[in-house]
């Protein structure tokens, strides 16, 4: 796949200012007083980047997951209407299915 080099620019340059025209770097027009990365710094990053897309997107759907499944579990054993252990197997799912992706 080949890098997304706007999803770099907005995560690892955050502040500065630049326009990119198409999905190239020869689109990218630089306009911050920094120096201008390059490609092979960018093409370096995106390993990390998508990474970190993809934990993110990991942490919103057990966050739903958790607020849909598990939270309703853990607040009826709190009231005494289900087991810790009922709580506990409704995380280990949503766990299991919604796993984080491998580190770069």
């Amino acid at each position: 796949m080949n890098p997304d080099y706007a999803a770099i620019l907005l995560a690892k340059y955050a502040g500065s200012n630049w326009t990119l025209n198409g999905d190239s770097y020869d689109g990218l027009v630089w306009l911050s007083d920094t120096p201008k990365p390059t490609q092979a710094d960018l093409d370096a990053l995106w390993p990390q980047v998508q990474y970190d897309t993809q934990y993110a997107a990991v942490e919103h759907a057990r966050l739903i997951a958790y607020e849909q499944t598990s939270d309703p579990i853990f607040f009826k054993w709190q009231r005494g209407d289900a087991t810790e252990a009922e709580w506990r197997a409704a995380v280990a799912k949503v766990k299991a299915e919604n796993p984080y992706p491998s580190a770069p």
